[in-house]
């Protein structure tokens, strides 16, 4: 597998993002991975996925920068100051810029590395889950599975809250229609077990399944990692 940082460039903006392709290079499916709140683009889990992913799948990995997180983060900020800043640039703009930025780094890597940019995955928890629903719902017949989670339609979380648009997530929610993991923390103190669930009744998609595990939002076990890994791959891989 090899590793390669590059960017892509929207509206004279530069996009920070990463890249993680298999040995063998013709016309590969491709998964875009998405941070939650706080990380960056080459967190050790995106690395964990891509390698499980391209290891003998021949599938390759994006990732970006989320908005004011790793090269895009405003230097002498606290790690949840990203939040006042979505704030501050409105919620619905920041949205809509993260989608059409995936749209155009996902463009981009595909012309440099001879992706195959009709079997496109995603997979994001927490805030990933959050700026990738919009992405799924744009990609349209592109999709061809993803992974969400951590993330609900409801909150107790006063900045989470005030970076919420609900309604905007239930369309795009509602206009996912490829086949669904969609994983819930049953304890998750920042998104409570009502609001998952509603998300995961919102998809439309006839093939959905929840992965329930109990414990609170940050946590993460390896089995987990490794179903992910195994729902995307089964989906994209000719194999399936």
């Amino acid at each position: 597998m090899t590793e390669a940082m590059f960017t892509a460039s929207r509206d004279g903006h530069q996009i920070p993002a990463m890249a993680w392709l298999p040995t063998q290079q013709q016309e590969m499916p491709v998964v875009l991975l998405g941070h939650g709140g706080s990380g960056h683009k080459a967190i050790d889990l995106h690395r964990r996925l891509a390698l499980q992913l391209a290891t003998g799948m021949g599938v390759a990995c994006l990732a970006i920068d989320g908005p004011y997180h790793g090269d895009r983060a405003v230097p002498g900020d606290d790690p949840l100051d990203y939040q006042k800043r979505v704030v501050a640039e409105g919620p619905v703009a920041v949205h809509t810029r993260m989608c059409q930025e995936w749209l155009t780094v996902l463009e981009a890597a595909s012309k440099a590395w001879g992706l195959d940019g009709t079997a496109v995955g995603y997979f994001g928890l927490s805030m990933g889950a959050r700026y990738g629903i919009p992405v799924c719902a744009a990609l349209g017949a592109r999709l061809r599975t993803a992974v969400l989670g951590k993330f609900g339609l409801a909150t107790d979380d006063p900045m989470m809250a005030a970076m919420a648009v609900d309604e905007l997530v239930r369309r795009f929610a509602a206009q996912i229609t490829a086949p669904l993991l969609h994983h819930v923390q049953w304890n998750d103190e920042i998104f409570p077990l009502h609001g998952q669930l509603e998300l995961f009744d919102t998809f439309t998609s006839p093939e959905k399944s929840m992965r329930a595990r109990p414990g609170p939002h940050h946590q993460t076990r390896a089995d987990d990692v490794t179903a992910w890994s195994e729902h995307l791959s089964r989906l994209l891989t000719p194999r399936s």
